[in-house]
């Protein structure tokens, strides 16, 4: 048996069984609050600006939680690190199921943020070490299913669950299973070895920190605050780059820096990097976007869109499995390719909807961008991991899932903001046309709703103006995606075609 094999634990689909299980829990609460919102809104007696900091404090801690992965990981132990994750993550989704304030609730997150935040880069390391390389991509994509399926099976579930039981349940479901995670890695999941005495850089991670967290909180809020018309987001924009400055021209000069920058000469990683900011920025704002699009354009009812959802992630799935199957035998550049224009082809389909979209068309366009986010994935991770140091591979991690976060802000971010303006903006322009000399008005019927002297009238042709106004805006932001999917295949002609596994490689996957 050759030494790569050794290193292996005994035990790898329990492993895998395990750390799977702890990132779909964090993934799932990424998405799963956001559809009880207006229920914890009233429990809360919050404004909507107030009961946004549930979803905003859960992402920016761990946002800036997420780096220390590395460190914390080295200097403790890896499995150390993760068994303690899973638990702090388990006991905070007590408390904020059991909060009773707001301020209880935002804190509550903080902590289960914090402690979520070191479950997917891992997870994601233990994956990468529990397998050879012969086999990532095999593995990567039973991992990915549960990381990412989490994002698509979170509304669902909170939506069900608030529904039918009440919106503390939508934290008190992972105790059971947290708990089950914990046990299975503290169980089967090998420990590192430690470096007790390896420094702390704090300039490197507080000025990471306050980038990163800035960063978040100026993507999250700007939007509602106009961007930079704002003094709080001017600021914090200055916060971004002196905290980058500090922290690039810190870990360039000291001996220990927080990140190893060296990371970053690694070309096919950088470009992994690229493609999995790409990732973020194109598959995460369709999660947001539709379950408002099929609630206030088509009026489904709660239960409705989440399982008008489920396609996407059934189609993620599919080609998470496909995918890791094929990876290893064929260059992974073209599936990268084949999944950037599902998304581009089903983002252009959905541009030329209207306010009448049927059933089938919401199910296809949702599947195949399913398809198109789970065949780039394993492909993207087979691209950028080969040539990393085992030493380096929790801090790559770290940085590699960070970053696919950092896209899906600004994603999720700039969609909202161009729907915001882009359906101001179309109102206007519609309202425009709303005069008693209007042909559009004399050709819809001799009907009362339709008459301008008539409140009920009025009423009903302000209902539609919105809604037509919200539904052109929904377009634009479809086919800005559609653009944006297609703008990075040309990424792909910089990527080295990975090399095949070695020989020792090979015979370890076989034993």
């Amino acid at each position: 048996m050759s030494s790569a094999a050794h290193l292996l634990p005994r035990h790898p689909r329990l492993v895998t069984i395990s750390v799977m299980l702890a990132s779909l829990l964090y993934s799932i609460d990424w998405t799963i609050a956001a559809v009880a919102l207006p229920h914890m809104q009233g429990a809360f007696s919050a404004t909507h600006d107030q009961i946004g900091w549930v979803i905003t404090s859960y992402i920016v801690a761990s946002a800036i939680a997420i780096p220390t992965a590395g460190w914390l990981s080295v200097r403790y132990g890896r499995k150390r690190l993760f068994v303690w994750a899973m638990l702090g993550f388990t006991v905070a989704s007590i408390f904020c199921g059991a909060s009773e304030t707001l301020a209880m609730e935002v804190a509550s997150r903080i902590v289960q943020g914090m402690c979520g935040a070191f479950l997917i880069p891992l997870s994601h390391a233990v994956i990468l070490d529990t397998y050879p390389p012969a086999e990532h991509g095999k593995a990567m994509a039973l991992w990915g299913a549960g990381s990412v399926f989490g994002s698509f099976l979170g509304p669902t579930l909170g939506g069900y669950l608030t529904e039918y039981m009440s919106w503390h349940y939508i934290f008190y479901i992972n105790v059971p299973f947290g708990l089950l995670a914990a046990a299975g890695i503290a169980s089967f999941v090998p420990e590192t070895p430690r470096d007790p005495h390896r420094p702390f850089d704090v300039l490197g991670f507080v000025s990471l920190g306050i980038a990163i967290g800035s960063f978040q909180l100026m993507l999250d809020r700007g939007g509602s605050l106009d961007w930079f018309e704002s003094q709080e987001i001017v600021i914090e924009a200055c916060l971004v780059v002196s905290g980058l400055y500090v922290f690039i021209t810190h870990s360039l000069t000291t001996d220990h820096p927080f990140l190893h920058l060296a990371l970053f000469t690694q070309r096919n990683f950088v470009l992994g990097l690229g493609f999995v900011f790409m990732y973020g920025l194109l598959t995460v704002p369709p999660l947001v976007l539709m379950p408002t699009f099929l609630q206030e354009i088509r009026g489904y009812p709660i239960d409705t869109i989440g399982l008008l959802q489920a396609p996407r992630g059934a189609g993620m799935l599919a080609a998470m499995i496909v995918g890791g199957r094929i990876t290893g035998r064929i260059d992974p550049r073209p599936l990268i390719a084949l999944g950037l224009l599902c998304i581009a082809g089903s983002a252009a389909e959905m541009s030329t909807w209207n306010a009448d979209v049927g059933v089938w068309p919401l199910v296809w366009t949702n599947f195949v961008q399913g398809v198109g986010g789970g065949i780039i994935l394993v492909p993207i991770q087979v691209i950028a991991f080969p040539g990393i140091a085992p030493t380096l591979r929790t801090e790559a991690a770290a940085t590699y899932n960070l970053i696919r976060s950092i896209g899906a802000s600004i994603g999720v971010s700039a969609a909202l903001t161009l729907f915001v303006r882009g359906g101001t903006t179309e109102r206007s322009r519609l309202a425009e046309h709303l005069t008693p000399y209007s042909e559009a008005l004399n050709h819809a019927g001799d009907s009362m709703t339709r008459h301008l002297d008539s409140l009920h009238g009025l009423a009903v042709l302000d209902h539609e103006l919105d809604l037509q106004a919200a539904m052109m805006a929904y377009v634009a932001d479809f086919r800005l995606l559609a653009f944006a999917a297609l703008a990075g295949l040309p990424l792909l002609l910089l990527v080295r075609k990975p090399a095949p596994p070695s020989l020792e490689d090979t015979v370890a996957a076989a034993e």
